[in-house]
């Protein structure tokens, strides 16, 4: 009995695109099922009972042309395919929306693991644990090493006044989304704004680069990194900064956001920091103001998930419980500024 395909995917349809586009590369009826976990593009493993491959699509309905640009995952990843950065093989580019009735791009199936949890990291131990999470580090500088021109991505951004774009960005995403007081976070983002640095020589960037967005391997090298939907050209320390928020482990019990920053062995934030400057090269002086955005940033996107919950538009477990979250990562932001402020200027206080 054929088993039924999950929304969004026709494996019939898929087979026939990849028999004239590729042909030779299937060699039976394709099966598909939705992998979870991702939280915008739908993720598809694909089979032909031997060889398996990735299916990536934006999600089932309307959603706006730049929110989930397959054309860009395709083309960053193929780029990427033969630098030191480990990525899935591109296989094919769809952009015939009649085929699955979006845009969409098939890779290759990589063995791995996204690590997503202290408790799923847990059976690791501790060393296994800390070599997985400096790896982490590794291929970020491995990342942005790359030079954008000798790969074909001289153009993939517009890192000229990248920073400021970003904040204001995002603020205009808050005000897009706030259906309530939010103490603090008004004096963060113009704490950010009145100080912001001055952006190193632009890389490629990945957007959203931590732990679960790659996959470890049973040797716990990164074997892939995935979900580049957000990637450009842009300033190298947000990634950093946005890692070392990540890592850092919330005050808050049972959150419905998981962190990995608690399992035995991960690294401090400040060896995370220490190792990336090392390996780089780069001044991370200013680093407290980057992580500071990204407490802003996610911030910005738990309270919009927040206010979609309280107009009944987001459906599952834990939905209830972000908007709590909310005010300790304003809070958060607000302690790392601070931190930055005292850095530099000791004299004062």
């Amino acid at each position: 009995m054929t088993p039924t395909p999950p929304p969004g995917l026709d494996p019939e349809a898929l087979r026939r695109l990849l028999d004239r586009e590729r042909p030779g590369l299937v060699a039976g009826p394709l099966t598909a099922r939705l992998i979870e976990g991702g939280r915008s593009n739908l993720t598809y493993l694909v089979t032909d009972g031997s060889a398996q491959w990735v299916v990536r699509r934006p999600p089932l309905g309307h959603v706006l042309a730049t929110a989930h640009d397959m054309k860009r995952e395709h083309r960053v990843i193929s780029a990427l395919h033969d630098t030191a950065v480990p990525v899935p093989e591109a296989v094919l580019l769809c952009e015939d929306d009649t085929v699955l009735g979006a845009p969409f791009y098939v890779m290759e199936y990589v063995a791995g693991t996204p690590y997503r949890s202290a408790a799923q990291l847990a059976p690791l131990g501790p060393e296994r644990t800390r070599a997985a999470v400096l790896g982490l580090v590794d291929t970020l500088v491995d990342l942005h090493a790359v030079d954008p021109d000798a790969v074909g991505l001289g153009d993939f951004g517009r890192p000229e006044g990248f920073l400021d774009r970003q904040l204001r960005r995002w603020g205009k995403q808050l005000d897009a989304s706030r259906g309530r007081e939010l103490p603090g976070i008004g004096e963060l983002h113009a704490a950010l704004g009145r100080r912001l640095p001055q952006s190193p020589a632009p890389t490629v960037i990945h957007g959203d680069y931590r732990l679960d967005n790659v996959l470890i391997g049973d040797d716990d090298r990164i074997k892939a990194v995935l979900d580049w939907e957000m990637s450009t050209l842009g300033d190298p320390l947000t990634d950093l900064g946005l890692l070392v928020m990540y890592s850092t482990p919330l005050a808050v019990p049972d959150s419905p956001v998981s962190t990995t920053a608690t399992a035995a062995g991960h690294p401090s934030t400040a060896e995370l920091i220490e190792r990336y400057a090392a390996r780089s090269g780069r001044d991370v002086s200013a680093l407290s103001w980057y992580t500071a955005f990204a407490w802003f940033k996610l911030a910005v996107i738990l309270e919009g998930i927040h206010y979609r919950y309280t107009l009944g538009q987001t459906v599952g477990a834990g939905f209830d419980r972000i908007g709590e979250l909310v005010p300790v990562f304003i809070e958060h932001g607000l302690t790392t500024l601070q931190d930055l402020q005292e850095l530099q200027d000791p004299q004062e206080g």
